[in-house]
């Protein structure tokens, strides 16, 4: 099906503008990225509309990818381990977190923890997206690691406790994404842009 749905865009877009075949493997690539994307994110949905917690899934979700749009993180080589990842962080994380009671105490302790992870590795690279040694480096790391430092700050002061919980699970799950040991366990390249330089 992913096959069709690539083949159909990329014949309707080739359709109307003349474009070379390095244009159109950069068209492929972006086309699957999305349609990747919009079907991971349909199944999340599906599966938090079952279980009743779609609105948190989306708020972690967008309160997530606010942190990655700056400190990247590890992508998953296949489809089905991305899937399998992403229902994890998204759908298990806030479900058994949104049903526990969680102490200030442990929020700061874990949150500077994850804060300390993302100011260390963040901006963290991959493979295909090599990111060199730049003040656009150097922006991204200060960016997320003063957002966590905001999720956190709101997450300990406001009197919410699934929305201090969803920002919480947004720093951990950041925090995990960059890390370097969770590339060595999925036999990840890291600092990719060193294979550049």
């Amino acid at each position: 099906m992913k096959k069709a749905i690539l083949n159909l865009s990329l014949e309707f877009i080739s359709k109307y503008n003349n474009y070379s075949e390095e244009d159109l493997n950069k068209l492929q690539y972006g086309l699957e990225g999305l349609y990747l994307t919009i079907s991971k994110v349909i199944v999340i949905l599906i599966l938090s509309i079952i279980l009743g917690i779609c609105k948190e899934v989306i708020l972690l979700l967008l309160l997530f990818n606010f942190l990655r749009f700056f400190g990247f993180g590890v992508h998953a080589k296949k489809s089905s381990e991305c899937l399998i990842f992403s229902t994890i962080c998204f759908v298990i994380f806030p479900l058994a977190f949104l049903n526990i009671q969680i102490s200030k105490l442990w929020f700061l302790s874990i949150g500077i923890i994850c804060t300390i992870i993302l100011f260390l590795f963040a901006p963290a690279d991959t493979e295909k997206r090599p990111f060199p040694k730049t003040k656009k480096k150097l922006f991204r790391k200060i960016m997320t690691t003063f957002l966590s430092i905001v999720y956190l700050l709101i997450a300990l002061l406001i009197n919410n406790n699934t929305l201090s919980t969803l920002l919480f699970l947004a720093i951990i799950i950041e925090s995990i994404f960059v890390n370097p040991l969770t590339y060595k366990v999925l036999n990840q390249p890291y600092n990719n842009y060193k294979s550049v330089d």
